[in-house]
């Protein structure tokens, strides 16, 4: 893909990978940028930072759980500002607990905004490229869409869902020109992942690198993008010797060191936007 002037919509654009997505794909040559997430002021700063670079920053402050709102607000920036060349689906949340002490109003939580939001999204801006014949998406799973990890049982399984999602389309939506693409960091070093209690043996990623890996993927119009030496290495034990990289689970897992087991301690783990 041709990066060079064109107009990217990219969710969760206030922090972590999606805020370092937008300064990369600015520095690349995007034309036009539409910002979306929660917050506002997030947002103004990032257009703030952004407008030193050529390129054009609309911000959009969408709840992404609320369709009617973000439908509605997505057509009028077509209208707008034109048509949308790249989607860039990075909003997300993630609740770490061990599953026998989770609370459903975080499991809806993450269903809610991890797929349903990004189903919203999706379907108004597919919706809209198949017209014109292109368009490219970018789902942003994790390397949990691959491996699923202990304390993380709903993320993980909205991660698997959104491959699952991206396979689909990518069939589907091929006919009218459109290309999907999954992207799949391992551990990042963002607001979410510092609210965690981390796995062993797991180097964190800068959202920066993963920015880059994504604009060379891109480039090379790669279905599947996994993003560092550890995703790489992790996804072909699984695939060789599954019970070796059980084990390895099992031995990193926050579960396997003595923190504490109080539904009281685990709520005190976090959540927060990507």
């Amino acid at each position: 893909m041709n990066i060079q002037g064109i107009t990217a919509l990219i969710t969760g654009a206030s922090r972590g990978i999606g805020r370092a997505i937008a300064l990369e794909l600015a520095r690349n040559g995007v034309g036009r940028l539409l910002l979306v997430a929660r917050d506002r002021q997030k947002l103004a700063e990032l257009a703030a930072e952004l407008s030193d670079m050529e390129v054009e920053v609309i911000t959009l402050a969408l709840d992404l759980t609320q369709p009617t709102e973000v439908n509605i607000a997505l057509a009028q920036a077509w209208r707008t500002h034109g048509p949308i060349d790249l989607l860039v689906n990075c909003a997300g949340v993630a609740h770490q607990t061990p599953f026998l002490k989770s609370k459903l109003p975080q499991v809806q939580e993450e269903l809610s905004l991890n797929l349903m939001g990004l189903y919203t999204v999706t379907r108004a801006i597919a919706r809209r490229m198949a017209t014109r014949n292109q368009g490219t998406i970018v789902n942003v799973s994790s390397l949990m869409g691959k491996i699923a990890a202990p304390t993380m049982s709903t993320y993980s399984a909205t991660k698997f869902a959104i491959l699952g999602f991206t396979e689909a389309l990518r069939s589907e939506l091929a006919q009218h020109n459109i290309k999907v693409m999954a992207l799949l960091p391992t551990l990042t070093d963002t607001d979410m992942t510092r609210r965690l209690q981390l796995f062993r043996w797991v180097t964190p990623m800068t959202p920066q690198q993963v920015a880059q890996v994504l604009i060379i993927g891109l480039r090379k119009d790669s279905p599947e993008i996994l993003v560092g030496w550890q995703s790489h290495l992790a996804v072909w034990c699984r695939r060789i010797a599954p019970w070796v990289m059980n084990k390895v689970l099992k031995m990193a897992s926050p579960l396997s060191r003595n923190y504490p087991e109080s539904p009281t301690a685990w709520r005190r783990v976090g959540a927060a936007s990507r």
